[in-house]
């Protein structure tokens, strides 16, 4: 009997334990360790802080969902892995050990590298966490009462930079909606080289589209921004050149603010030689296995990937929801596949599809591969974009509630662009 324990119940961990559950022996074990009791939808997080949505809505009980498929919960942080010893330190003083480890932590906020960014100690929102989007909600209503400038965006390192686009659609419909949009100036400020970069140099006409429908909303911008600090109602930001030299000094103020921040490695896997780069993100192969501990998997945004060519500001690569549910498939199937005593050859098909929300329209994007040069580099915009980016997240929860894990939305997309399925064969 084999024990597979997966550390993190996010969009990667959840359907990593559905998936791996089915891949192994029936007398195999499976733990899913979590630092929360509950599963968030973190893509619905925008409008949960407007209002939107509850945090009710987007969450799911881990036990009661997991337990109908014979996988335990332990719920406690991960203080320490320890790859030389196939054992796992909580938090709660627990240790567990382990045949095979699926590290899908999802990323450390990294709110410390800016002086005054963040929701804990800081002085701006974040929708990182269903948490984080609660406080926000409640400055947002706050806010609506006594309107004034808003800063949106995301700091330098960040990786995932399609929230922050998101959440600046959607204030500025619940703005108009509300018939304030004249009395609220909105800034967009980025490390990005460009309007709509999205940390992948671009997808189809997304610089263009991008700038136009901020155009369109009145919506400032700054790019190539190193946010310098945050002090109350004030964002200090440098604009720089494309070498990397001072362009110029940015006083922005602001009533509301929400930045991403920078992700790293969580600490449990931080400084552990041959498991981690020096940010903390888990080392893989192509086929999501750690070369120096090959009983070690990562899926998800907790990875290394390199930045696509160097850009002034520092910037991530996002890793996307499909991208994310091939690394679940292929490592299921190569975990499987080991204990069997098989070739381990399944891979995952690193490109991005994905639906942002504008509030009432959206962009769908498409890049295969996610890294340039691709074979399909397509962007547009539309109303039925947002209808269906709120199609999937009914769909999402209700499959995690029943417990599969059919990348249905996905795989309908790639097979209406005649792209080839995972290569688990």
């Amino acid at each position: 009997m084999s024990h597979i324990v997966i550390l993190g119940a996010g969009i990667g961990g959840v359907p990593m334990a559905y998936e791996v559950r089915q891949a192994v022996g029936e007398d195999d074990r499976v733990t899913v360790v979590s630092d929360s009791p509950s599963f968030h939808f973190v893509p619905s997080n925008p409008w949960v802080a407007v209002g939107w949505r509850t945090p009710k809505q987007i969450k799911l009980d881990l036990a009661k969902m997991l337990g109908r498929k014979n996988i335990d919960v332990v719920v406690s942080a991960a203080k320490r892995v320890h790859p030389g010893e196939n054992a796992v330190e909580l938090a709660n003083g627990e240790r567990i050990s382990y045949d095979h480890l699926v590290i899908a932590t999802g990323p450390r906020l990294a709110f410390d590298e800016v002086p005054g960014l963040g929701p804990l100690s800081g002085h701006t929102q974040s929708i990182c966490h269903v948490d984080h989007a609660e406080k926000a909600r409640v400055a947002w209503d706050a806010f609506v009462e006594n309107p004034g400038p808003i800063v949106v965006g995301a700091v330098q390192g960040a990786s995932c930079f399609g929230p922050a686009y998101e959440y600046a659609f959607i204030l500025d419909t619940e703005l108009r909606r509300r018939k304030i949009r004249d009395k609220v100036p909105m800034t967009f400020v980025t490390a990005e080289p460009w309007i709509g970069h999205l940390g992948l140099n671009g997808v189809g006409d997304s610089k263009s589209l991008m700038e136009s429908a901020m155009r369109k909303r009145h919506i400032d911008w700054v790019c190539n921004a190193k946010v310098e600090k945050v002090e109350p109602g004030m964002v200090h930001a440098i604009e720089l050149n494309e070498d990397g030299t001072e362009k110029k000094r940015h006083e922005i103020p602001y009533a509301y603010g929400m930045m991403l921040p920078a992700f790293t490695g969580i600490d449990a896997v931080r400084d552990i030689e041959g498991l981690a780069n020096p940010r903390g993100f888990i080392l893989v192969d192509k086929h999501q296995r750690n070369p120096a501990f090959p009983n070690i998997w990562a899926v998800g945004v907790c990875i290394a990937i390199p930045p696509i060519g160097p850009t002034p500001v520092p910037t991530g690569v996002p890793k996307t929801g499909y991208m994310i549910e091939s690394m679940v498939t292929a490592t299921a199937k190569n975990i499987g596949d080991a204990l069997a005593g098989r070739p381990v050859e399944a891979e995952a098909t690193w490109s991005a599809v994905c639906l942002a929300d504008m509030g009432d329209t959206g962009i769908a994007f498409v890049a295969v591969p996610q890294i340039p040069p691709r074979n399909v580099n397509w962007m547009a915009e539309g109303k039925w974009v947002h209808v269906a980016k709120v199609g999937f997240e009914k769909y999402f929860l209700r499959k995690l509630r029943r417990g599969v894990s059919e990348p249905f939305y996905e795989k309908q997309i790639m097979g209406a662009l005649g792209l080839k399925k995972l290569r688990t064969d």
